[in-house]
């Protein structure tokens, strides 16, 4: 069992935060993955995310 690459982990956590992530790609994270770098990147997918929808209100308003 081979960890994840970096691509497979943003992958991830594209599609767990879409909602569409396939059942096989769930439980390889679950059983190959570590919890601290899957933590990881959702804590900077939500930061970029925010930080994107801050942008984008703050050019729409003003």
């Amino acid at each position: 069992m081979s960890k994840p690459s970096i691509i497979q982990v943003i992958k991830s956590v594209l599609s767990a935060a879409a909602g569409i992530q396939s059942g096989d790609n769930r439980e390889r994270d679950f059983t190959q993955g570590s919890f601290a770098t899957y933590a990881i990147a959702g804590v900077i997918f939500t930061v970029l995310f925010v930080v994107g929808l801050i942008f984008l209100v703050s050019s729409i308003i003003g």
